[in-house]
């Protein structure tokens, strides 16, 4: 193992490597092309939006994988901050970043210089050389916080009003009782660019509008039958239903395989900026939850089954209990000859579904209530109804925000909805693929954490919906 100083560098090997900061720290990752800005919200991975192409994080651990990172993508930025805003780095324990190998061996560590009032540091980078990839030490403070490394990196920052504030894309926000004005909160918001449409809003559609199974009659071509029987006899083997072919799937995972070939890429996103989950949708899908695997290399289905089962978190995909459906697709690029695949692994929305989800997501949040010595939300029909549309809404209309386009909050939101409520808040989230994930990542947050654990709220409503750029997107809506 390397110990690492600042400016130190090291070579990475191939495959899939981890990144731990232990400690009261949050950390994000800022995904950047050689111009050394970012090119949309998908390169900006923190606790509300945890994943983009070739990079996780999950708790205190970011895995990135060069091979899938997005597009012109040619260096990942570490960043860590206090999990409590506004604390100096300084008072808090040493950072010391583990750097691990594919094979779980360790490459590299790094403990910088200690912080003094700093409260973000750049801590490493992840960069490309020529074919190559290595790690360089950076141990770089910023006083002005996540704003002055947000401006650095070309996202726009504004102050969010009334919110409760945590550093993020998706502060929780906390709305004035009635008759009150809502203070502006002191913390930032980063608030990346989004693309904007020139389409009428469409309305968002009701909960399980949706065909919940595979169309009738719905096979695999004969190649890939035996695909599919090889991959439902591993899922019996780990005591997982099998799952069924879906023609709406395979028909979206063909068509992202053929732009990745075209391109010679592996991604999420189209060269013309549509997401996989945003094809998924349109070709008539409506899911609850989704998994992929993207993959360039295995010559024939078996072979990519075979890879896919050797990997412990694709190997979770493969044999997730939740899947009830699955399409594949593949397209060989014409320059190198190597196939590029598509598998989609899906659960249907369904009125039952959607209300089993929502209603795990307030068991969760009540468990923290109660941990902290506090009375249970009761479930509220019209901050349910209210939630639900802006979860839709943000996929519509192509934005991630407590501030809709037409300028509605949540306390407008949840007024219009018929609530009676004096005091409304609201945590949204984006990309997370269970309530424990994405309740898991508002408590790590403390401006969402602040609007659980606040004792004055008694009801919530909660609202998610399948699909945009983000693949899934969460709203709480809280009423006191």
């Amino acid at each position: 193992m390397i110990e690492l100083v600042p400016g130190g560098n090291t070579p990475l090997p191939d495959g899939t490597l981890t990144l731990r900061v232990p400690g009261p720290f949050d950390l994000s990752a800022l995904i950047t092309g050689d111009s050394g800005k970012v090119a949309g919200d998908a390169d900006f991975v923190f606790y509300n939006q945890p994943s983009a192409p070739g990079t996780r994080l999950a708790g205190d651990t970011l895995t990135v994988e060069a091979s899938r990172l997005r597009a012109g993508a040619s260096r990942v930025t570490l960043v860590v901050s206090p999990a409590e805003p506004d604390t100096p780095l300084g008072r808090l324990p040493s950072i010391v970043l583990q750097v691990g190998g594919p094979r779980g061996q360790a490459l590299a560590r790094f403990a910088p210089p200690p912080p003094r009032q700093e409260t973000v540091l750049l801590l490493a980078e992840i960069y490309r050389r020529g074919t190559a990839w290595k790690l360089r030490a950076i141990g770089q403070g910023y006083a002005e916080g996540l704003a002055g490394v947000a401006r650095d990196f070309g996202l726009e920052v504004t102050e969010e009003p009334a919110a409760a504030g945590g550093a993020g894309a998706a502060a929780g926000a906390t709305g004035p009782a009635a008759g009150g004005r809502g203070a502006a909160s002191e913390a930032v918001t980063v608030v990346m660019p989004r693309p904007r449409t020139a389409a009428a809003p469409a309305a968002p559609p009701p909960p399980g509008h949706a065909p919940a199974r595979a169309p009738a009659g719905s096979a695999p071509p004969g190649p890939l039958q035996d695909f599919l029987t090889r991959v439902n006899s591993a899922r019996a083997a780990a005591g997982a239903p099998p799952v069924q072919w879906d023609a709406r799937l395979a028909d979206a995972a063909r068509t992202h395989a053929a732009g990745m070939a075209a391109r010679g890429v592996l991604g999420s996103e189209s060269a013309d900026g549509t997401s996989l989950y945003q094809r998924v949708a349109a070709g008539g899908y409506a899911y609850l939850t989704i998994g992929e695997h993207l993959v360039s290399g295995p010559p024939t289905p078996t072979d990519l089954l075979d890879y896919c089962l050797g990997d412990d978190g694709s190997r979770r995909t493969v044999l997730d209990r939740a899947y009830t459906h699955v399409g594949l697709g593949q397209v060989p690029d014409a320059r190198s000859g190597d196939v590029f695949w598509t598998a989609l692994w899906a659960e249907p929305l369904t009125p039952q579904g959607l209300a089993r989800c929502t209603a795990e997501v307030l068991t969760l949040t009540n468990g923290h209530r109660a941990a902290a010595g506090l009375r249970p939300l009761a479930p509220d029909p019209r901050l349910t109804a209210a939630a639900q549309a802006h979860s839709a809404d943000m996929i519509a209309r192509a934005f991630y925000a407590h501030t809709a386009p037409d300028g509605s909050e949540p306390w407008h939101r949840a007024a219009a909805a018929g609530s009676p409520h004096r005091a409304v808040g609201e945590n949204i989230a984006c990309g997370q693929r269970s309530p424990a994930e994405v309740v898991d990542g508002w408590m790590n947050s403390p401006g969402h954490r602040a609007n659980i654990l606040k004792p004055t709220f008694t009801h919530l409503g909660v609202g998610f919906a399948g699909g945009g750029s983000a693949g899934t997107y969460w709203t709480q809506l809280f009423g006191g």
